[in-house]
């Protein structure tokens, strides 16, 4: 009986499928990734990064077209800021060459994760060219636990 296979049911065939399937499923759901637009409340998600020295954290937001006196940014947690600013014209699908979905969009709002302790009242904001810089300044005495 050398080289001899056995053979699978059918059950066992769909029951190894449908594993894989929900593993699949799992991954998608748990991934960070989701839409950059909010069609109910005509919100766009600005692009964002975060970045860390050793004396603060700057959040850099990307808002073209923003009008600079309807920027708001304030600390929703000790570690979140909510970053949120009016257009100054309404932005549809169709500038960015999107005909398959319709609505159009008439502000940002972004909410960033800060990754330490920062001193949130006293954060510095600078609007320039459309891209918006939050300095917030580290608390001092914080150390970062390495594993």
């Amino acid at each position: 009986m050398y080289g001899e296979r056995r053979k699978r049911s059918v059950f066992e065939i769909v029951r190894e499928y449908m594993e894989r399937l929900d593993a699949w499923a799992d991954e998608l759901l748990e991934s960070p990734e989701h839409p950059s637009w909010d069609v109910q409340s005509c919100c766009l998600e600005p692009l964002c990064d975060i970045s860390v020295t050793a004396d603060e954290v700057v959040v850099t937001a990307d808002l073209p077209y923003a009008q600079p006196e309807t920027i708001v940014v304030e600390a929703v947690e000790d570690n979140l800021i909510e970053i949120s600013a009016k257009i100054k014209r309404k932005v549809r699908f169709g500038d960015f060459g999107i005909t398959h979905r319709k609505g159009e969009f008439s502000s940002f709002r972004s909410r960033a994760r800060i990754p330490m302790p920062v001193e949130t009242d006293r954060m510095k904001i600078h609007f320039k060219r459309g891209i918006l810089e939050v300095h917030l300044s580290r608390k001092k005495g914080h150390r970062v636990k390495i594993e």
